[in-house]
């Protein structure tokens, strides 16, 4: 996860780039899309995000994702590193990296309807590190920092700041 590359596999056949970057450019910047689409074999490709934390976000919103019949697979790559995939702090399960989850909770709301979790993330990073961010349907949201610190500040720095979202 450091290096900010994910794995992508069970891709329709008849998948090109394009429907790779469609799929994860809400997710974060993308540095390089590497597609392997070999005759005779199931596609995949790898996605190297700008921000690591990017690529975590992808593999929590996107695996298992239906694209056309195909349930995506979306997991950190096996060869980036020890057994334990990612900074989760525990062996992979099945549907991959263990999420982070705090106790350093903060309840956002007067959210707007076009409002997602990553837009909230995002507005939220600005006063640390966010290792959980989600958004209900009635503009209220959920998010968890790092540390007391970072939440503590977020309190201060962004309570009724104008939040925008990218819809």
């Amino acid at each position: 996860m450091a290096d900010g590359r994910i794995y992508v596999g069970n891709l329709p056949m008849d998948v090109q780039e394009r429907d790779i970057e469609d799929l994860f450019f809400k997710y974060g910047k993308i540095r390089d899309i590497e597609l392997k689409n070999n005759r005779g074999t199931i596609p995949f490709a790898f996605v190297r995000f700008e921000d690591p934390r990017d690529a975590e976000d992808a593999v929590y919103g996107r695996n298992g994702y239906g694209l056309g019949d195909c349930k995506l697979r979306v997991e950190y790559p096996r060869s980036s590193g020890s057994k334990f995939g990612g900074s989760g702090g525990g062996p992979r399960g099945r549907f991959g990296p263990p999420s982070r989850r705090s106790e350093f909770r903060v309840i956002v709301t007067g959210l707007p309807p076009t409002g997602s979790w990553q837009d909230l993330k995002d507005h939220m990073r600005e006063a640390g590190d966010v290792c959980f961010a989600d958004v209900q349907r009635d503009g209220e949201g959920v998010v968890e920092f790092l540390r007391r610190e970072d939440m503590e500040y977020a309190l201060r720095r962004l309570d009724g700041t104008e939040f925008r979202s990218h819809q």
